[in-house]
């Protein structure tokens, strides 16, 4: 594959939380708005990135018997940055992601792309999948995000959308509303990919 195949899939043909189904607890959870899917998606792809940086580089060194313990710490340690980070510099978001922070250690996209991807290959192939599947990752979250905000409360990003009568479909911001949003979304790429074949 080339660096921008590695780059692309991420996106639609192997994106993480709509053709893989992964890391869903974070995509479920906390994106009751555009802002807070944008804020974990941003956060996860950082550390996506850099530990497939660590990772790709230390791919000859680390035994492989401790790989898995050794992928685990280099993701907690940018984890760890990231959440330093958010509580020093977004605030409001560092408490609206809450728990999800630290959870973002075990998302089973981070480690799959360690194991599967750059502990198998060269850095720059590393670097391209993780920006990659990282910034599909962002766009899943903020368009769950937008869609449930949209439908829950009226607004996108904070900013009104429909008028004053617009009556929020409360349903939608609650945790049954990602589910349906999520469900919505899914069958939506579906009908898409079965026009585009």
């Amino acid at each position: 594959m080339t660096l921008n195949q590695d780059f692309r899939k991420g996106f639609w043909r192997e994106n993480a939380v709509f053709r893989l189904l992964l890391g869903l607890c974070p995509a479920l959870a906390v994106t009751t708005s555009a802002e807070n899917g944008l804020g974990m998606g941003l956060a996860t792809t950082f550390v996506l990135v850099c530990s497939n940086i660590v990772v790709s580089s230390l791919r000859k060194v680390i035994p492989a018997k401790v790989r898995i313990p050794s992928f685990i710490v280099i993701i907690a340690s940018f984890v760890t940055v990231v959440q330093l980070c958010m509580e020093a510099y977004v605030y409001d978001l560092y408490k609206a992601l809450g728990i999800f922070i630290p959870l973002i250690v075990v998302n089973c996209l981070i480690l799959g792309r360690a194991e599967a991807f750059a502990s198998k290959n060269r850095l720059l192939p590393a670097v391209a999948d993780g920006m990659g599947m990282g910034l599909g990752f962002t766009l899943a979250l903020f368009v769950l995000g937008a869609v449930r905000e949209l439908f829950g409360s009226g607004t996108l990003l904070g900013y009104a959308v429909f008028g004053s009568s617009y009556q929020p479909l409360l349903l939608m911001i609650l945790p049954p509303g990602a589910f349906i949003a999520m469900g919505l979304l899914l069958a939506g790429m579906n009908l898409l990919d079965a026009r585009q074949r």
